[in-house]
């Protein structure tokens, strides 16, 4: 399923009805270029988690963990090089605490990326407008 945004504020909107419905070691792996719009995507998902924290991009510290309705774990693999330095954190603990996993850079997973991740891609259409395709287990959710 492919949503048009046309401003930052509309992104978090669609993130704030997909946290809505997520469930406990739901992982969602996001893609797409710098600037794209994930962590704004990912603070509009906390919302609809129940975090109250204001979330900001884990670049430096690579994992946040907030509290909501379930434990919220926001990952940004962007520094990161390889697989062996994401397999290096242990990353897999997150996927079955019980809570929500959403990982920025998600193709760096290479071969740890669980098998029941959703999928969710942004790309840039021009200055705030955005077109995010998700996988069609989440779309059948947002319908």
């Amino acid at each position: 399923m492919e949503i048009k945004t046309r401003s930052a504020d509309e992104t978090i909107e669609l993130g704030k009805k997909i946290g809505a419905f997520l469930m406990p070691n739901e992982i969602i792996a996001l893609s797409g270029h710098l600037g794209a719009g994930k962590t704004t995507l990912i603070q509009g998902i906390a919302v609809g988690v129940g975090v109250a924290d204001y979330v900001t991009s884990p670049t430096f510290i690579i994992i946040n963990e907030y509290n909501g309705r379930l434990p919220f774990f926001h990952v940004d693999l962007y520094r990161l090089n390889d697989a062996t330095e994401v397999e290096d954190l242990g990353i897999e603990e997150y996927f079955e605490r019980g809570g929500v996993c959403v990982i920025e850079w998600a193709e760096k997973l290479g071969d740890l990326a669980p098998k029941n991740f959703q999928l969710v891609k942004i790309e840039i259409l021009g200055e705030n407008e955005r077109k995010i395709c998700v996988s069609s287990e989440l779309a059948a959710r947002l319908k």
